[in-house]
């Protein structure tokens, strides 16, 4: 059975930091790319950023470029999400999810994971 399970959410003030992590368990780890999302209470999921399956390449939303940076380490399993220079705006629940494809996809339907996400609140 496929979990991610993410952790690191919390409250932090505006310019602040944070580091989510996702630990992945009943997949071939090294064998999926992997991506972050949001949602915002009444808005769509979002696409935040992703890392392919070796780490090479890597993909941003806009609104996030510059101030997060995605990476993993296939040994432990884990994904992380650094988080720098928060604004209220980014205040979601952060998902990360596990695609199969080779590259990098922004497209919610190409992942066929998901963790529960994790609950991220940005004061001002």
């Amino acid at each position: 059975q496929v979990q991610l399970v993410e952790s690191g959410g919390g409250l932090v003030q505006a310019g602040g930091s944070l580091r989510l992590s996702c630990a992945a368990s009943g997949l071939t780890f090294s064998r999926y790319g992997m991506g972050w999302f949001r949602q915002a209470p009444g808005k769509e999921r979002e696409f935040v950023t992703a890392i392919s399956r070796s780490g090479s390449s890597l993909s941003f939303g806009d609104s996030v470029k510059g101030r997060f940076t995605i990476s993993r380490d296939n040994a432990k399993n884990t994904v992380y999400l650094q988080m720098n220079s928060l604004k209220p705006e980014d205040t979601a629940v952060y998902y990360c999810a596990a695609t199969p494809g080779v590259g990098v996809t922004r497209t919610r339907t190409d992942y066929s994971y998901w963790g529960q996400g994790t609950q991220v609140t940005v004061s001002s």
